[in-house]
C-alpha cells in the first residue's frame, strides 16, 4: 500500500484512479479541476478530496496524472499551487497524459532538480481498457524510478513497458496512434467497398476477421461502424491533437506521415459534419453523408 493522488478523473482518470483503490488497495486523494466531478468520486468510492494540485500531492508517495494536453498538464505540475510544489523528495510523479515528448523532457527535468521522480506514462485502450484496468501503458524515464513505479500502475494496467529516457513514453504512443489512424481508414473503405459491391458488410468482416486483415479495430469496431454508431469512447477532437502531436513531431524528426496527415484532414471532416465527439471510427460516416 501507498500514499497515492490521482489528478483528472475525466473518463480515463476517474476509473483508473478506482482501480488505485479497489485492486491496488492504496489510500488515494484525488483532484479534479471541475470539484464537484472529485466529490461524487470520493462519495462515490471513497479516499481523500483536494482543492489543489499541490494539496493533493503534499506527504504523497505518488502523484499520477492524466489530464487533457501540455498546457493542462503544466497547469496542475508547475507554479505555487503545481504538484511539484507539494512533493516531497522521492516521491515519482506518473503522467498518464497523452502529451508531446516535449512537455515530457521539460518537466522530466524541472522534476529532477527538485529530486522528483518523473515518468511520461501514456496510455492505450481507450475508455473501455480504463474500465476495465486493462490499459497498456508506455513508458519514458529512469530505470530506477520506473522499477519503483511500475508496482503502483499494475493496478489498472494489462502491460507497462519502459520504452527508453523521458520522453518516449510518449515517443511510442504517437506510433500508437498513427497505426490506429491508418487501420481505422482501411477498415472503412473496406466496408464502405463491401457495401458498394453488394455485398452484407458484416458477413465480410466475419470473414476475413479471420485472416490476416485481423486487427482490434476490426473485431471491436466494425460492426458498430458498419451501423453508423459511434458511442464508444475516444472522441475525434482528442485524435486530433494526437495527431497534431504526431504531425508536429515528424516534421522535427523528418519522419514522412503522408497517411496519417491525410486521415488528419478526414477528421477534420468529421468534426464538420459534428462529429467532434464521435468515436474515432466515424471515419465512415465520410462515406455515408
Amino acid at each position: 500500500m501507498a500514499k497515492v493522488a490521482f489528478l483528472g478523473l475525466g473518463v480515463m482518470g476517474a476509473p483508473m484512479a478506482r482501480y488505485l483503490i479497489t485492486k491496488g488497495e492504496h489510500q488515494v486523494t484525488v483532484y479534479n479541476r471541475t470539484q464537484a466531478k472529485a466529490l461524487d468520486w470520493v462519495n462515490q468510492y471513497g479516499g481523500r478530496l483536494a482543492a489543489t494540485p499541490k494539496e493533493a500531492a503534499t506527504g504523497q508517495d505518488f502523484v499520477l496524472a492524466c489530464v487533457g494536453n501540455d498546457e493542462d498538464l503544466r497547469a496542475v505540475t508547475i507554479g505555487p499551487d503545481g504538484a511539484f510544489a507539494g512533493m516531497q523528495s522521492g516521491a515519482i510523479f506518473i503522467d498518464h497524459t497523452t502529451a508531446s515528448a516535449d512537455v515530457a523532457r521539460e518537466l522530466f527535468a524541472k522534476a529532477k532538480a527538485l529530486g522528483i521522480g518523473f515518468i511520461d506514462a501514456p496510455v492505450s485502450g481507450g475508455q473501455g481498457g480504463a474500465e476495465n484496468g486493462a490499459l497498456t501503458v508506455m513508458c519514458g524515464g529512469d530505470a530506477a524510478v520506473y522499477a519503483k513505479a511500475e508496482p503502483v500502475i499494475a493496478a489498472f494496467s494489462k502491460a507497462c513497458r519502459l520504452m527508453g529516457p523521458a520522453g518516449s513514453g510518449q515517443l511510442t504512443k504517437m506510433v500508437n496512434q498513427i497505426c490506429i489512424a491508418g487501420l481505422v481508414q482501411a477498415l472503412s473503405e473496406g466496408i464502405h467497398f463491401a457495401k458498394c459491391a453488394g455485398l452484407d458488410a458484416d458477413e465480410v468482416v466475419s470473414v476475413i476477421s479471420k485472416g490476416a486483415a485481423q486487427s482490434w479495430q476490426m473485431e471491436n469496431r466494425a460492426k458498430t461502424m458498419n451501423e453508423n454508431s459511434f458511442e464508444f469512447g475516444f472522441a475525434v477532437d482528442w485524435m486530433r491533437k494526437d495527431l497534431a502531436i504526431c504531425l508536429e513531431e515528424a516534421r522535427r524528426n523528418g519522419a514522412q506521415l503522408p497517411v496519417t496527415a491525410l486521415v488528419d484532414q478526414f477528421y477534420a471532416e468529421v468534426q464538420k459534419m459534428g462529429g467532434n465527439r464521435w468515436d474515432t471510427s466515424s471515419l465512415i460516416a465520410r462515406f455515408e453523408d
